[in-house]
């Protein structure tokens, strides 16, 4: 289960819980590995395990009739995929499929409902991370039509960038514009843009971000609103559950 490459605890949501809750969770997790465009689920479909991603990011995305998409949220090691299986539904409108490449934890479906509905710390701490989900939703449709795609950019490139342990993407600019429900050759002009700032330097499918500060003063307030909203709600059950704890 644990390793030094491999730890449940790498997973902010799972990390947030408090020991014995956590250590009761634990042995219901399982490790797997998540590679670049495996689909965790399609619309519609009945989702049959909650991820918990540690190293790999998930993208939830929407796909139109007539095969176009944009993405909707991201989840990365701060969150987790599937929260319509705690909130009632059990089926998502839209995708999840892998962006980049890693791990994560999944637990079975009823496990995952029993422990929500149990009304404990893991309620609250997943009540909490699906307000800073729909924050992200909310502010991603209000960035695509309201911010210049540079500005898009930006705010992909540094959400992504928090849900990684380096500054380098494997990243390909038709999987960006694709995520950011645009054409390519709108992402080669941004990005370029970018690099001639020495803001980021683009090669054969990698994104090396060389001034992160650059880059979000750059950004819209797309950015900063779901980061800040995102700390604010895991931060406070964080703190809530080490003072039960002690």
């Amino acid at each position: 289960m644990t390793s030094s490459l491999h730890n449940p605890l790498q997973n902010h949501l799972l990390a947030g819980l408090p020991a014995p809750d956590f250590e009761r969770m634990v042995a219901h997790l399982e490790l797997v590995p998540m590679m670049l465009g495996d689909v965790l689920y399609e619309p519609g479909e009945q989702l049959q395990h909650a991820y918990f991603p540690t190293t790999a990011i998930v993208s939830l995305h929407y796909v139109t009739e007539s095969g176009a998409s944009a993405e909707t949220a991201g989840v990365g090691k701060e969150g987790v995929v599937g929260v319509s299986l705690f909130t009632g539904g059990n089926t998502m409108p839209s995708s999840a499929v892998v962006l980049t490449a890693g791990h994560a934890y999944r637990m079975d479906r009823h496990l995952l409902k029993k422990e929500f509905d149990s009304a404990g710390p893991m309620q609250n701490l997943m009540l909490r991370y699906t307000q800073a989900l729909l924050t992200q939703m909310m502010q991603t449709a209000a960035c695509y039509r309201h911010h210049s795609l540079e500005q898009q950019l930006c705010r992909w490139l540094l959400l992504t960038l928090d849900r990684l342990p380096s500054h380098d993407l494997v990243m390909t600019q038709e999987l960006i514009a694709g995520m950011l429900g645009v054409r390519r050759e709108g992402i080669t002009e941004a990005a370029g843009n970018l690099q001639r700032a020495g803001l980021i330097r683009y090669r054969r499918g990698h994104i090396t971000v060389l001034e992160r500060p650059g880059l979000e003063s750059r950004a819209c307030e797309c950015y900063a609103v779901v980061k800040k909203e995102l700390d604010r709600l895991l931060q406070t059950a964080q703190i809530k559950h080490r003072a039960v704890a002690t």
